[in-house]
């Protein structure tokens, strides 16, 4: 593999060297305002399992406004809305047009630049030749609440105020945006608006998305089912569709539309027997559900359950 190809599946979480099994967890989600971490409705019933261990949690990231930096943290909640550290939960903040249409790095490449730290009940925000910004996570209820569209579905954000909007704009120079906050009262949107025609995804309303850092072992990711991290029982719910915003360079916010796409193209297309869900995306990661909801850290053993 290429150096310029190597550098493209570091974006992705990768080492450039096979270690033994280390797993990266992101939350690719929240609840509405995002891709979704936690949650299986339906009760079922618990029953003996053998635990393998198959890895190690080696980093653990929740994304608190969507396209911008990650924040890595060391222990996280996975709750019923997404995974959540201290105050603050993985997306329930999202860059919106006046009309409420979402943006994210595939329209405002530099959103990657926006660095978030967590302190107490405010989020901080830097950018590239701005001064900070200092963010409530408590907002008053009496602030405006957007009707939003994310990826063609309806949602509702509660605007986060002029002044964080007035830095997005200045800081993005191409037109006015505002800030808005998911609530927990808000509904989130669910797997069954997303893949209408897949009955057995219609019970979820968001997933965890886990990678593995050894290239060789991505293979291995694919086939687990069921796994148990720290006190979190997780299963699988379907593979990730890899999308424009992989080719986003996150040190630079420059878009240039090909890698690591077209690497991951090579090797990582869907068995055509699934194509009517993924399409022509190339395939990297999982999406998994949570059963059981409790606390992950770093360090965790993965164990994966077998019958």
């Amino acid at each position: 593999m290429g150096a310029s190809s190597s550098r493209a599946l570091a974006r992705l979480g990768l080492p450039g060297q096979p270690r033994s099994t280390w797993l990266g967890v992101a939350a690719l989600g929240l609840a509405a305002v995002a891709l979704g971490t936690v949650a299986w409705r339906r009760a079922r019933p618990r029953r003996r399992r053998r635990l393998q261990q198959v890895g190690t949690v080696s980093k653990v990231w929740i994304y608190p406004i969507k396209s911008c930096k990650g924040v890595v943290v060391t222990e996280t909640e996975c709750t019923a809305m997404g995974l959540r550290c201290g105050k603050v939960r993985d997306r329930f903040w999202m860059v919106i047009k006046e009309d409420g249409h979402m943006i994210t790095a595939r329209q405002e490449p530099r959103l990657v630049l926006v660095s978030i730290t967590l302190e107490n009940n405010y989020l901080t925000l830097m950018a590239p030749d701005m001064d900070q910004m200092i963010l409530p996570i408590k907002l008053p209820s009496s602030n405006k609440v957007y009707d939003c569209r994310l990826f063609g579905l309806d949602i509702k954000g509660r605007d986060c105020g002029d002044e964080v909007a007035q830095w997005f704009t200045n800081y993005l120079k191409t037109q006015p945006y505002r800030l808005v906050q998911f609530d927990t009262n808000m509904k989130g949107r669910t797997t069954k608006k997303l893949y209408p025609s897949e009955g057995y995804l219609q019970n979820y309303e968001v997933s965890s998305h886990l990678i593995s850092e050894a290239k060789w072992s991505q293979a291995w990711l694919d086939t687990w089912d069921e796994l148990l991290i720290g006190d979190v029982e997780m299963k699988k719910v379907l593979s990730c569709p890899r999308c424009v915003l992989t080719t986003v360079d996150p040190d630079t916010g420059i878009i240039d539309r090909k890698e690591p796409l077209e690497t991951l193209k090579s090797y990582r297309l869907c068995d055509p027997s699934v194509k009517n869900i993924y399409q022509a995306s190339p395939l990297f990661g999982m999406y998994f559900s949570v059963e059981k909801i409790g606390r992950l850290r770093v360090g965790d053993p993965v164990y994966r359950m077998v019958d």
